[in-house]
């Protein structure tokens, strides 16, 4: 059904005489009364009993009604949680980064955004490969390098630096390299070099590869890596934040960096005006710089 007929249709219902609805929808009265023809002809029945002091409804149209009535009441409801939403973030917001960074960095500071927004629903997607925005994959990305794609509104976030480190029994135990070449007496613990990852971390395991180790793990993404480090299984290639969050962690070889890994935020244009995506970006960068201060804080402590 046409719903502008169905909108006149509840006008004249709820006002009872074509005149008053005229004036409410800013029609002239034979065209209310055309709508209302046309609708009737359409559903194959008559909607109204016509008498000297207005209009009636038949049994019909007064099914009709009670079906026009919830669908404004539905109209309405939605137009006040839009308006709302000025002040409010609620809804689902789906976000994608890397099972690294999402599971090492994001996850755990999740709890402090649920508790400023308890009815946002996040349908978080780790994985490596790069989800499509425009065609509306993912609302929101992290990624460690900037987007390529014009269409996207992007945020420079911070930089990664993959970073070699060990627990103190790991290194208590098998001693504590002081070189690369003392690698040879370690188990590295790294991405394999077949698997997707940034292209820094890279050059940096294939670097260390070269040193000929005789034991290796590897494992697909830096989550494990870590699990490794945690159970004094070697010396692991990390991103640098996890040292921040994860206590026991001792950077091993300073002068072995994978140098700067940028990490940019992108959503669509399109989404400029989501509060949900608004709510989650401002969030991502209060982490962010509250995490920097921690780092420096740290940094001077150690001094």
């Amino acid at each position: 059904m046409d719903w502008d007929k169905l909108r006149i249709f509840h006008a004249v219902a709820d006002a009872g005489s074509l005149t008053h609805a005229g004036e409410h929808l800013h029609l002239s009265q034979s065209a209310v009364s055309r709508q209302i023809r046309a609708l009737e002809t359409s559903l194959n029945t008559t909607l109204f009993h016509r008498h000297a002091r207005g209009l009636i409804l038949t049994e019909q149209g007064e099914l009709l009604f009670d079906a026009t009535s919830a669908m404004v009441k539905r109209l309405d409801a939605a137009a006040a949680r839009i308006r709302d939403s000025e002040e409010e973030v609620f809804g689902e917001l789906r976000v994608t980064t890397t099972t690294g960074f999402g599971s090492l960095w994001l996850v755990p500071r999740l709890p402090a955004l649920y508790k400023k927004y308890p009815d946002l629903k996040i349908d978080l997607m780790l994985e490596e490969r790069v989800l499509d925005l425009p065609m509306r994959e993912a609302d929101v990305a992290i990624r460690m390098k900037e987007p390529s794609q014009a269409d996207l509104i992007r945020k420079r976030l911070m930089a990664v630096h993959m970073r070699l480190y060990a627990t103190q029994q790991y290194l208590d135990e098998y001693g504590t390299p002081v070189t690369r070449a003392d690698m040879r007496s370690h188990r590295l613990i790294c991405q394999n070099a077949t698997s997707f990852q940034v292209m820094a971390g890279l050059r940096m395991v294939q670097a260390l590869m070269a040193e000929d180790m005789p034991s290796l793990l590897t494992v697909n993404n830096y989550f494990g890596v870590l699990q490794g480090v945690l159970n004094h299984l070697g010396i692991g290639v990390l991103p640098h934040y996890v040292a921040h969050d994860v206590p026991g962690l001792v950077r091993v070889l300073p002068d072995v960096d994978s140098g700067e890994v940028p990490v940019y935020l992108a959503y669509p244009e399109e989404l400029r005006q989501s509060k949900r995506i608004a709510a989650f970006r401002d969030f991502v960068m209060e982490e962010i710089a509250t995490y920097r201060r921690n780092a420096q804080i740290s940094a001077g402590a150690s001094e």
